[in-house]
């Protein structure tokens, strides 16, 4: 069976906008729990950290999120139909 390299860079690209929507959402809504969480996830002490979220951050970093995904996405098809 062969993947559609194409479709799954959309769906990793699509997927990639989801968790960025929802995961600014919770840093506008949350940022401490969010940022105490994000600490623990890398084992790092965030105490003397911020959040900056910007409109303008905010569409930057869901297309380059989104381009990102959607190349590994495709990577990831095309290596598996040449295996």
């Amino acid at each position: 069976m062969k993947l559609d390299a194409n479709k799954l860079a959309l769906a990793f690209g699509g997927t990639a906008i989801v968790v960025w929507v929802i995961c600014s959402g919770l840093v506008a809504l949350l940022s401490g729990p969010m940022l105490f969480m994000t600490g623990h996830m890398l084992h790092a002490d965030m105490g003397n950290f911020g959040w900056t979220l910007t409109l303008g951050g905010f569409f930057v970093g869901l297309v380059c999120w989104a381009v990102w995904a959607g190349v590994t996405g495709w990577l990831v098809g095309w290596f598996y139909n040449h295996l």
